[in-house]
C-alpha cells in the first residue's frame, strides 16, 4: 500500500486522523508539529544513514512514548528481532488486510505487543540464545521493588496500562509512574525490552501475549 493511499483509507474509516510522510524529513517535521499516538513506518526509506531500523531507533529515542508499528513485506527473523530492539511495539505484514491493520493499531495503542506466534518465537529464541535482543542491564542498575516486579511481569503478559491498573486497583497515572521508575532502574527504553527482562527473570519464563492475526477467509 502506498503511503498516501493508506493515510486516505485510515481517514475514511473515521476512526483515525492520519498524515502521510514519504521521507524521514517529513516524519521528523510531522512529529515536531503534532502529537501522534501510533506511527506506521516502513524500513524501506532511501535516506542514509537514518533509513530503516536506524531511523526507527532514532525516532523512538526522541519520542519514547510513541507507539511504533513496523510495516514489512515479509516477517524475516532478523528484521523482526531488530525492529523490536529498535523500539517497535508491533510488526505488520503488508499482505494482511486493512481490517487487520485497524485492529493492530488499536491493540498497540492500548499498550499490547502486536506479533504473530512465529514472530514472537523469533524474539523468544533470540532471548534464549543470548543474542543482542536480550536487554543488557547497566552495571549500576538498581533492583526492583515487589510492586515494580509485579508490574514488569504484567507487561510481559501483554497487559496495557489500563488493564494493569484494573488488575492492581491502581490508577493509570500511578502505573505510568511505576513504569517510569522501572525503565530508569533497569536502563531500558521500551515495553518490549522490559518484557524480555521479565521473561529472563521469571522462574517459569512466562510467555508474552501475542495478538494473533485472524485467518483470512
Amino acid at each position: 500500500m502506498s503511503c498516501h493511499l493508506l493515510a486516505d483509507a485510515l481517514e475514511r474509516s473515521r476512526n483515525y486522523h492520519a498524515d502521510p510522510a514519504v521521507s524521514a524529513k517529513d516524519i521528523y517535521k510531522a512529529l515536531e508539529k503534532n502529537l501522534y499516538q501510533v506511527l506506521l513506518i516502513s524500513t524501506n526509506f532511501p535516506e542514509q544513514p537514518v533509513g530503516g531500523l536506524a531511523l526507527i531507533r532514532d525516532i523512538q529515542s526522541r519520542n519514547p512514548h510513541l507507539n511504533i508499528v513496523v510495516l514489512v513485506d515479509t516477517p524475516e527473523r532478523t528484521l523482526v528481532v531488530e525492529a523490536f530492539r529498535a523500539g517497535a511495539r508491533g510488526i505488520f505484514c503488508r499482505s494482511d488486510s486493512f481490517q487487520t491493520l485497524c485492529k493492530c493499531i488499536a491493540c498497540v495503542h492500548e499498550g499490547q505487543v502486536w506479533a504473530s506466534s512465529v514472530e514472537l518465537h523469533y524474539v523468544l529464541d533470540a532471548l534464549a540464545e543470548g543474542t543482542a535482543a536480550e536487554p543488557k542491564m547497566p552495571a549500576g542498575s538498581r533492583p526492583l521493588s515487589k510492586r515494580e516486579e509485579e508490574i514488569a511481569r504484567l507487561v510481559a503478559e501483554g497487559l496495557s496500562n489500563r488493564q494493569i491498573s484494573e488488575r492492581l486497583s491502581l490508577s493509570e497515572h500511578t502505573i505510568k509512574n511505576y513504569l517510569f521508575r522501572v525503565f530508569e532502574k533497569l536502563g531500558v527504553g521500551t515495553r518490549v525490552e522490559l518484557a524480555l527482562y521479565a521473561l529472563n527473570r521469571g522462574p517459569n519464563r512466562r510467555q508474552l501475549q501475542a495478538v494473533r492475526r485472524p485467518t483470512e477467509s
